[in-house]
């Protein structure tokens, strides 16, 4: 969502809070999330096959330092370890992605056992340790067999994704209540089919649209399987952004209502509205010709949801400029006349992210505002990386991390008061992983893990998320909480250098 608000964040310490200040409504849900490629490994272990990421990851210079997730986490041999932690910090649902090549090898066809086996060990252990599964059934992973036959440009793979879906969730389904069809297809659309940064490396222009449209039509197939099985917690994870105009020129307005449709409008639209955005001609003039779209499109797309996730780190500065690529016929999907940048006057993570809480609040409340049937919202990952280091004493002191994480629940908590239907809040992430392009070099976890060795530590962050749910938990038995939303102590950070950050594609 854009908003002309452009104030720094609101000034106290960076150092940790006490978890007890927190208030949230009873019920409401903590968790922590992680996906698929990111941390399982076994690349090649019980009939997987190989996904875009994989071969992503392959091809020279594409991923920092030549990483894969071929062993990444190695979550696959190690679940139980994974699961431990989860249940000493004391979360309510874990949120996780199955991967579509390890359950569906080809993309096609019936699933693969051993795949489905891993889920069922991985479910039954969560729920053994009191903890309920929230599955995503696309985290970017697509089979790289549906890749070779168009991937996400053709409406093919919207079906197969329904095949696969069903194939999950009448395995799972007796015991997984939540799931999410996809995870932030901005990505897999923009940054994968037009910017080239993700996989499967385009830089196209109707390919990246046509991708876009297509994801939205396997979502609504997906819903349609998952309702056909008994599926009754079912959901998107968008990851909506807070867009800001560089200067009040009437250009970077402009530059912003088109970075809107792309970031935004696209999925929002559909899936709440019913249309498709009104700004797409304006914003890709005849790349945007709709030749992928069928009649009743809309109405699958936009079939009732029970809630709406929602990914959140921070928000974009936009800003005017001339077209890249003069000639329409190869220009890229993201080359809207628009430049993307960081805000340089608050702390930045290492990624080059600012840290701005309150706009946590705007997105929420503007949303809101935006769609008034909007359905309940979980927040599906919100965390930060850090520089994180061992001490002498062997423990990893995150306190930009505690930070992050206090003042934006404490933002979460602002946008409840104002009459947000939110639902839950699940950090990202628990472990460090693979992050991407970016390969081993970012970390966001809350538990350490070394890359040598694949050993956990828990970092501070863990210990005092562990602390917030418990003080939660306590007032959840004595009853003293406030009905209408939460009340997080209000203080906010204010720590920042001044630095220009311009790698802009998400995590």
């Amino acid at each position: 969502m854009s908003s002309t608000d452009d104030r720094g964040v609101r000034g106290a310490p960076a150092g940790p809070d006490t978890p007890g200040s927190t208030r949230f409504p009873r019920g409401f849900l903590f968790g922590a999330a992680t996906a698929s490629y990111q941390i399982e490994g076994a690349h090649d272990v019980g009939g997987r096959t190989p996904s875009i990421w994989d071969t992503y990851c392959r091809e020279p210079g594409r991923v920092a330092d030549g990483a894969t997730g071929d062993i990444a986490c190695d979550h696959y041999h190690r679940y139980r370890e994974d699961v431990a932690l989860l249940r000493g910090l004391g979360v309510d649902s874990y949120r996780f992605s199955i991967s579509w090549p390890r359950v569906q090898p080809d993309g096609a066809g019936p699933g693969n056992p051993e795949g489905l086996d891993f889920y069922d060990r991985l479910v039954d252990e969560l729920l053994a340790a009191g903890i309920s599964p929230a599955a995503t059934l696309y985290h970017w992973d697509l089979p790289q067999a549906l890749e070779d036959r168009g991937g996400w440009r053709v409406r093919d793979t919207a079906e197969r994704f329904a095949d696969y879906t069903r194939i999950a969730a009448e395995r799972l389904g007796d015991r997984v209540e939540r799931w999410i069809t996809l995870n932030e297809p901005y990505c897999s659309a923009f940054v994968g089919y037009g910017a080239g940064a993700h996989a499967p490396g385009a830089r196209e222009g109707r390919g990246a649209l046509a991708a876009a449209h297509h994801l939205l039509v396997g979502h609504g197939l997906a819903v349609r399987a998952l309702r056909e099985t008994g599926a009754t917690d079912v959901g998107i994870t968008l990851n909506p952004d807070v867009l800001l105009p560089a200067t009040d020129s009437e250009a970077d307005l402009a530059a912003v209502r088109r970075a809107e449709t792309m970031h935004n409008d696209v999925w929002l639209e559909p899936l709440l509205a019913g249309r498709y955005p009104a700004h797409e001609a304006r914003t890709w003039g005849e790349l945007a010709d709709g030749t992928y779209r069928l009649d009743g499109d809309l109405a699958l797309i936009g079939v009732p949801l029970d809630f709406i996730g929602v990914n959140y780190y921070r928000p974009i500065t936009v800003s005017a400029v001339p077209h890249r690529d003069p000639d329409p016929a190869t220009r890229s999907a993201v080359d809207i006349r628009a430049e993307e940048s960081w805000r340089q006057d608050v702390r930045r993570t290492t990624m080059g992210w600012p840290v701005v809480p309150h706009a946590f609040t705007d997105l929420l409340v503007g949303l809101r505002r935006r769609y008034p049937a909007l359905p309940p919202l979980l927040i599906t990952e919100n965390g930060s990386s850090e520089d994180d280091r061992v001490d002498a004493d062997g423990r990893i002191h995150d306190t930009d991390r505690v930070a992050y994480l206090r003042d934006h629940l404490a933002a979460l908590a602002d946008a409840m008061d104002q009459g947000v239907d939110v639902r839950g809040y699940y950090v990202w992430s628990l472990l460090d992983n693979f992050e991407w392009a970016r390969g081993y070099s970012k970390r966001f976890g809350i538990v350490r893990v070394d890359y040598d060795t694949l050993e956990r530590v828990p970092k501070d962050s863990y210990r005092w998320y562990r602390d917030l749910i418990a003080a939660h938990r306590d007032r959840d038995r004595d009853g003293d909480h406030p009905r209408d939303g939460g009340d997080l102590a209000r203080d906010r950070t204010n720590s920042g250098t001044r630095t220009t950050g311009q790698e802009l594609h998400h995590r």
